[in-house]
């Protein structure tokens, strides 16, 4: 009996635009009470937007405000601030 191969969930950087398993990358979420929070289990309730784990495609990101259009809003400088300091400590 052959093996299943098991598919393997992809994301696209709203940084880069590069395509990426879902697993390797930081997920921000707008909640429905329109709060803004970085996902690090990857299943919490909410719209979520995806950046590859390095700091050129977050500052790409800022630059081309990639979670902006996502969230469709202004992004707060902190969630920003997160995201730099998770990367930091990874």
């Amino acid at each position: 009996m052959p093996a299943k191969n098991k598919k393997i969930p992809m994301r696209q950087c709203v940084g880069c635009g590069a395509m990426n398993e879902k697993r390797l990358m930081y997920r921000v979420i707008k909640t429905q009470d329109g709060e803004l929070l970085l996902d690090k289990t990857g299943r919490k309730n909410g719209r979520g937007a995806y950046v590859c784990p390095n700091t050129e495609c977050l500052q790409q990101a800022i630059r081309s405000k990639g979670l902006e259009r996502s969230f469709k809003m202004q992004i707060p400088r902190e969630v920003y601030d997160a995201l730099q300091k998770e990367m930091e400590t990874q």
